[in-house]
């Protein structure tokens, strides 16, 4: 099944679900930071023109600081994004979803050196296009993946209830579960709420259908965090 996104468990036991970025969005901020480090140069080069054979020197330089170090340098100090993923909502992460650091975002941009082969980036297009987190040779390298930004988290709106402790450790599925029917009771019927309730003894304990629609109420306040 096609799915873009990616759900890791931390060693904390939270769970973040990451959204991959393809090779659509992925180009177009790869041609924007191009323009950009194109202008960049072709002031370097209106200012090192003066300088004649010294000015040759900066200009090699600046030409691979530009092409090599510069997507490498923000993806580390600017949140994993180049000016052109941030344009375009998407960053770079680590496989376990922590930020990027230098040995990472320098081994996957290096590598752009073989995701170009033999041409227009043939080999890193092939390579995404065939793998399930859409991973160019770099990002293989690397341990990294390109996901898009996600925006500040909404907070749960749970209707307040007495907090209930479940009889029974609960897995992160049923806890996501568990929260996700809280937070959409109160736009279903109680008909619907109950017949809800009803698909899952294992969670509410065979409880009476109206009871069992308070009871898991009840322990997604207590899951997060009321008293």
């Amino acid at each position: 099944m096609l799915d873009t996104a990616r759900r890791i468990a931390t060693p904390e036991g939270i769970e973040l679900t990451l959204r991959l970025a393809g090779p659509v969005p992925r180009a177009l901020a790869w041609s924007v930071d191009l323009i950009l480090r194109a202008v960049l140069l072709l002031i370097i080069g209106m200012v090192a023109g003066a300088l004649q054979k010294f000015g040759a020197a900066i200009m090699l330089l600046a030409a691979f600081f530009l092409e090599w170090l510069y997507p490498a340098w923000f993806e580390v100090a600017c949140s994993g994004a180049t000016p052109g993923k941030r344009m375009l909502g998407i960053r770079v992460l680590s496989d376990d979803g922590t930020p990027v650091r230098w040995p990472a975002a320098l081994t996957r941009n290096l590598l752009r050196a073989a995701d170009f082969l033999p041409f227009l980036y043939f080999l890193g297009f092939l390579s995404m296009v065939t793998s399930r987190d859409f991973k160019r040779l770099g990002d293989l390298a690397a341990d990294t993946l390109v996901v898009y930004r996600e925006e500040r988290p909404r907070a749960l709106q749970i209707p307040h209830a007495e907090p209930l402790v479940p009889g029974r450790a609960l897995s992160i599925a049923e806890q996501r579960a568990v929260l996700d029917f809280a937070e959409r009771a109160g736009g279903l019927t109680p008909e619907r709420a109950q017949e809800l309730a009803g698909l899952v003894p294992t969670l509410t304990g065979a409880r009476h259908a109206e009871r069992a629609v308070t009871y898991l109420i009840g322990v997604a306040n207590h899951l997060v965090g009321r008293r």
